[in-house]
């Protein structure tokens, strides 16, 4: 149970947090000052700490300068009202993790919680590589192929450098993994980790969300924002799925590498940042740039250093240790014996094509473990677990269309948080989208074709960002 720490004088505002907290399943502290919020940091090791501006004796700023000398890489919120925004936003420029206008909606504050719970985890769990099966963490690199000593030796020998990596594989291949090593053994380990998945973020927001905003640069604007980019100066981003990053938005990471600044949208400011520049794909570059959908020049600032993570299929040799490894882990987290495999089942899983990778493999057994009988896994039992999932389909009766389908299984294995809305939200532009192509604009035919109200429409297309020019009055 992770335990988050609430620092605000305000009595009414830390019970109400108390009681969300733990409806959410976290344990909680509270403080009404920083003096005694430092004190429970020393003695408690809380996960994450939510911090108001605002405090009587030591201010949020001397408070979270404080917290920094105690543990560089606990994530803190910063909470601040309208009137305290600049405090805020220094304080996200010395290293907070974001931070937060009173008053606030609960689902954003949840989400940013999840978000700044998992960043701290990717910076204080430590990425282990080529382990024994039999006592690997959870965040572990496995394989002695000739294919990942490679990955090894180009870890090694890039981490202590400020170099920008490419790092290529197949969805499943441990690409986020690889990036995390690298971060944990350089020179800026002690600083911030973001990871930015360009793909999660609708493409509307995505430059926003990147570079931030000044007050009034769009309606709805109404305070400065800072990016995440720039939220993390002195530390590293990954920008992960960057082969599906918007032309536009390329242009500007761009210019981050070459002149090692930003400008937020609305500013005419050049902002010096200092970052080290990670970025990962699963997509073939090469054709990419031959289609126009990928800067041939932002590709080569990006490749400085590449490593190519082999799919599982290319390295075959390292399936017992990975299979050994997750039946370790499972049968653990389970709280079961581990069964072992036969010789047959272990071959099975050696000739299979793993389409999705290491990730797919760790599906198949924790599968076959859920319905495990206590025997060592047999060849049936495998064929079972890598069959389950088309026998459901089939069960249903259900047709999807095949890139659909494809879509969604990328999706589902890669370890998005809160995966469900992102899925809906994405599939909720695509259908609000082409509603309004069909219908020429017209909101109120738009509404009706969707079998939902005018105004549920509206509120979708603002919530959204959605724009629709047309020439059709749209009553």
């Amino acid at each position: 149970m992770s335990t988050i720490l609430i620092i605000d004088d305000d009595d009414q505002l830390r019970t109400s947090f108390d009681k969300l907290l733990h409806v959410e399943g976290y344990s909680v502290l509270t403080a009404p000052s920083g003096e005694a919020g430092l004190d429970l940091i020393k003695n408690h090791n809380p996960d994450l700490v939510i911090l108001d501006i605002r405090l009587p004796g030591l201010n949020g700023l001397e408070t979270f300068e404080r917290i920094r000398k105690i543990d560089t890489k606990l994530p803190v919120i910063v909470m601040t009202a309208f009137g305290t925004t600049e405090t805020a936003i220094e304080a996200t420029k010395l290293g907070a993790f974001d931070y937060i206008l009173k008053p606030f909606d609960i689902p954003d504050i949840l989400k940013l919680i999840k978000q700044a719970q998992e960043a701290g985890r990717f910076m204080r769990s430590q990425v282990t590589m080529n382990s024994d099966p039999q006592t690997a963490l959870d965040d572990v690199i496995i394989g002695k192929s000739e294919q990942m000593q490679n990955v090894y030796k180009a870890i090694g020998r890039v981490a202590l450098t400020d170099a920008t990596v490419l790092i290529r594989g197949e969805t499943g291949t441990g690409k986020e993994l690889v990036a995390r090593a690298l971060y944990q053994h350089s020179m800026r380990v002690n600083k911030s980790f973001r990871i930015i998945n360009c793909v999660a973020i609708p493409d509307t927001l995505l430059e926003s969300e990147l570079f931030g905003y000044e007050k009034g640069a769009f309606t709805g604007a109404v305070n400065r924002r800072i990016g995440k980019i720039e939220q993390a100066h002195n530390g590293t981003v990954l920008l992960d799925e960057i082969g599906d990053m918007p032309l536009n938005i390329q242009a500007k990471i761009l210019r981050l590498l070459e002149e090692r600044s930003v400008e937020r949208l609305g500013g005419h400011q050049a902002i010096p940042i200092d970052v080290r520049i990670i970025a990962a794909t699963n997509r073939d570059l090469e054709k990419a740039i031959i289609a126009g959908s990928f800067r041939e020049d932002l590709y080569y600032r990006l490749s400085v250093v590449t490593i190519n993570l082999p799919p599982l299929r290319e390295r075959v040799a390292d399936i017992e240790l990975l299979s050994a490894y997750f039946l370790t882990r499972f049968s653990k987290e389970m709280n079961r014996d581990n069964p072992g495999l036969t010789p047959e089942a272990l071959e099975l899983l050696k000739s299979h094509n793993w389409p999705g990778n290491v990730r797919e493999l760790a599906n198949v057994i924790k599968k076959a473990l859920i319905f495990s009988r206590g025997y060592p896994f047999r060849a049936e039992d495998i064929n079972l677990s890598l069959n389950e999932g088309a026998e459901l389909l089939a069960d249903q009766d259900v047709t999807i269309d095949e890139g659909i389908r494809k879509w969604v299984l990328n999706m589902l294995r890669s370890n998005e948080n809160d995966l469900f809305n992102t899925l809906m939200d994405k599939f909720t532009v695509i259908l609000i989208c082409e509603v309004l192509k069909i219908s020429g604009g017209n909101r109120s035919q738009a509404a009706k074709m969707l079998g939902i109200s005018r105004p549920t429409l509206l509120a979708k297309i603002d919530k959204y960002h959605l724009h629709f020019e047309t020439s059709v009055k749209s009553d």
